[in-house]
């Protein structure tokens, strides 16, 4: 059990002062012979501590690091080119030493020494407590696990990942035609290459969003390419719309790029009236203007009369058309037609010519409105003297006696008040009637 501890303690001792005296070989400078100096130390302790492992386990024991609650740290996200901050703490600490490892188990930092030689690292803050390093412009090298150690026995361990985003490249929206027709479809790429981890691209067209088809691909250098092809249908109301590319990366806020539609839409064609505002009568003048547009621009505008000829003394103007004096032979259609690169439209009027004292003497129009009106006053006026009359005859009645009422004061029987009230007689026995 000895001889294995001697021989265990022996070895270490023997790595230590090799890689002082190769170190030694290698440096000249004193800037070198002083980081290779703390470095030396910094294994110097470390083989100490695992001296004393040594002497304390049996042959053949080992110990391996534990994670403990004692010691904790955070993993940190980080984009590439900025700074990151790696720190570890302990909560009740007994005077145990606190080291930074890299991913391949390097130490960056043992105490507030750095044997490492990487200035990248600072030290921000170190305490019996804590170890707070930074690692500035980071890079995607540096990505990885790195480990908090607390020289305890056995020595307890926590790690801290790191990762490393790393934006998308501009965005390249491509469109396979530049100049579209109404009613034809198109197709749109967008691409944000070489970013980590894989971009999600999305669709606006105005402020409506489209669903587009993506496609993800990993490069050899572990980065992600990303291409959204986005196909749909134009209209001419799409005609300067912009179709917005949308790149929602963690590593990047508002990456987008735009193209504006342009798309070509045959005519719009619309007949005013400037001339008469009402009935078209015989002996006047009739103006009519045609209204339209296109893209292109409309180059040809013709007027014509459906069926028939267009008057000979009609004057066309551009787009606007002029006859003098109606007549009602010049009843029909006319028609303004458009047309451009993309096709032809129309708009169509019906002329019909009145008599010249057409609308002359006709009744006025009457208001319903007022009418009605009226009538519910005569009808309110009406109930309202139904109402008082009622009321004056309930208050005016009198007493009326028919002819048996007369004389029922003295009568036995309703035959006697009859003769009483008809003669005026109390007495019944002054008529008498015979029978043979």
């Amino acid at each position: 059990m000895a001889n294995a501890r001697s021989g265990s303690l022996a070895t270490i001792l023997f790595l230590f002062m090799s890689s002082a005296a190769l170190h030694k070989g290698e440096c000249q400078s004193t800037t070198c012979g002083l980081f290779h100096y703390v470095n030396s130390c910094c294994v110097l302790l470390r083989c100490l501590f695992l001296a004393r492992r040594c002497m304390i386990l049996p042959s053949g024991a080992a110990q391996d690091p534990v994670v403990s609650q004692n010691l904790v740290t955070d993993n940190v996200t980080v984009v590439e080119g900025e700074m990151a901050i790696i720190s570890c703490r302990v909560k009740n600490n007994d005077d145990s030493v606190i080291q930074l490892l890299n991913p391949n188990r390097q130490t960056i930092y043992f105490r507030d020494m750095r044997p490492l030689k990487d200035s990248r690292f600072q030290l921000v803050n170190f305490s019996d407590n804590e170890l707070r390093v930074s690692l500035s412009n980071v890079s995607l090298s540096d990505e990885g696990r790195y480990v908090c150690q607390l020289y305890t026995d056995p020595p307890q361990e926590a790690y801290a990942e790191i990762t490393v985003l790393i934006p998308p490249g501009n965005p390249i929206i491509e469109a396979r035609d530049e100049v579209l027709s109404e009613g034809n479809e198109t197709e749109m790429t967008c691409t944000a290459m070489s970013s980590k981890p894989a971009a999600i691209i999305r669709w606006m067209k105005g402020d409506k969003e489209l669903p587009g088809k993506p496609k993800v691909e990993l490069t050899y250098d572990k980065m992600y390419t990303v291409t959204s092809r986005l196909t749909f249908t134009v209209s001419k109301e799409d005609d300067g719309v912009p179709v917005i590319c949308i790149v929602d990366h963690p590593a990047v806020k508002d990456f987008q790029a735009q193209k504006y539609l342009e798309v070509q839409y045959k005519p719009e064609v619309k007949i005013v009236v400037e001339f008469p505002q009402g009935l078209t009568r015989e002996g006047e003048n009739l103006e009519l203007s045609c209204k339209f547009r296109g893209k292109p621009e409309p180059q040809r505008v013709n007027w014509l009369k459906v069926d028939d000829d267009v008057p000979s003394h009609a004057v066309i103007t551009g787009a606007d058309l002029y006859i003098e004096n109606l007549n009602k032979s010049y009843n029909g259609t006319y028609r303004c037609v458009a047309s451009n690169s993309i096709g032809e439209a129309y708009d169509d009027y019906t002329l019909y010519v009145y008599d010249s004292r057409a609308g002359e003497g006709a009744p006025r129009t009457v208001d319903h409105a007022v009418i009605g009106g009226v009538v519910a006053v005569v009808v309110f006026a009406m109930l309202c003297l139904l109402i008082v009359l009622g009321r004056y005859f309930a208050r005016h009645k009198g007493t009326y006696f028919t002819h048996e009422a007369k004389g029922a004061d003295d009568a036995a029987d309703a035959d006697t008040a009859i003769i009483n009230a008809e003669g005026g007689h109390t007495n019944s026995d002054e008529k008498k009637e015979y029978y043979i």
